[in-house]
């Protein structure tokens, strides 16, 4: 089974590698950081049209190693962790019952503008309703998603009332379904990931303190890195395999050093003077809710841990704080966001 498995996953479309994407340094930090701590709470990144975003997120899905579920499962549950199994499962590990495994890439879902409540969260299994007469359910793409990426391409033009579902689904690690005489529970945990430019309009500032992060990107004006970008891309585009091999080696080390981040994540610790400056430069800029606390003491620990160390320091906060706060600042829907200015001089106020 396992070898079955490991050939579906060398029979995959070739995807264009993470380490060849040029610049963009703070989408990619804040995509790295958000897998090894999913509790970040995802992030939204906003920038130019044709800048990459897309390629980079899809990149970054299959940076991470292939995951062992349980065999013809839809909620790709895990068979040893309680918190990503499915009410069968659990039940079946609870009964001693044997379980078959199958092994997948991590699940990286796209969620259509016009998906539906129904589509998004699942719904009633009409056809065996119809066939069989019996009350079924089948299940919608927070299910799919479940141990992976969701991303929602133009976020910002996705209806506020499926946003509020993801965001919640996204933050408890759950989605509950109530539908005609069905209620499920069953595990939704994933990175969410939003993407969209400013010319299509901003996000509810409501909506947009529910995501862990924000990354500004911009169109590259360097002539020399311009030339570099679309090398990079043609190359891929005319022998994707040639370009896979020419970056396999910094690929796998990146994979090791985001599986070493993950492994040490839960041994990092974050002092207490830190924990009280950090609350200090979120009530000096005025930051509503503890959310903005919360995050920054989160992804701080998860830059330290993707940085070999147990111990973060001021540098580790310094490095991700921007991406943590600048869209918490917005207070009046027609404002712009921060560019991160004034978090960066707050910082210095506070830490130095």
């Amino acid at each position: 089974m396992v070898a079955v498995a490991k050939q579906k996953l060398e029979n995959e479309r070739p995807v264009f590698p993470f380490t060849a994407i040029i610049g963009q340094e703070e989408m990619k930090l804040a995509l790295i950081l958000n897998v090894i701590d999913p509790r970040i709470g995802g992030v939204m990144i906003m920038g130019d049209r044709g800048t990459g975003k897309s390629t980079t997120i899809r990149a970054v899905a299959d940076l991470l190693p292939a995951i062992k579920v349980v065999a013809d499962d839809p909620f790709n549950s895990s068979g040893t962790d309680f918190e990503l199994m499915s009410e069968p499962v659990k039940t079946a590990v609870e009964n001693n019952e044997e379980l078959n495994f199958d092994y997948k890439k991590v699940p990286m879902v796209d969620l259509p503008l016009g998906a539906t409540e129904d589509r998004v969260c699942g719904t009633i299994d009409i056809e065996k309703a119809l066939t069989e007469g019996v009350k079924a359910f089948e299940p919608g793409l927070l299910a799919k998603a479940n141990r992976g990426i969701l991303y929602v391409d133009e976020v910002n033009l996705l209806d506020d009332h499926l946003v509020d579902i993801l965001l919640d689904s996204a933050a408890s690690g759950w989605n509950t379904v109530e539908r005609e005489g069905i209620s499920i529970k069953h595990p939704a945990r994933f990175v969410l990931v939003g993407s969209g430019n400013h010319e299509e309009g901003e996000l509810r500032p409501q909506l947009l303190d529910r995501f862990g992060m924000h990354a500004e990107i911009r169109t590259v004006r360097d002539p020399e890195t311009r030339v570099r970008v679309v090398e990079e891309r043609s190359y891929f585009d005319q022998n994707p395999e040639e370009c896979l091999k020419s970056n396999a080696e910094q690929l796998e080390i990146l994979k090791k050093k985001i599986t070493d981040a993950q492994e040490l994540l839960p041994k990092v610790e974050l002092d207490f003077g830190l924990r009280v400056k950090i609350s200090q430069v979120c009530g000096s800029l005025d930051v509503d809710g503890l959310r903005g606390d919360i995050v920054t003491n989160r992804a701080a620990k998860a830059y330290a841990a993707y940085n070999g160390r147990s111990k973060v320091d001021v540098d580790d906060i310094e490095k991700i704080i921007t991406l943590c706060l600048r869209h918490r600042l917005r207070k009046d829907p027609l404002e712009s966001i921060d560019s991160g200015d004034k978090v960066s001089s707050t910082f210095e106020e506070v830490f130095k």
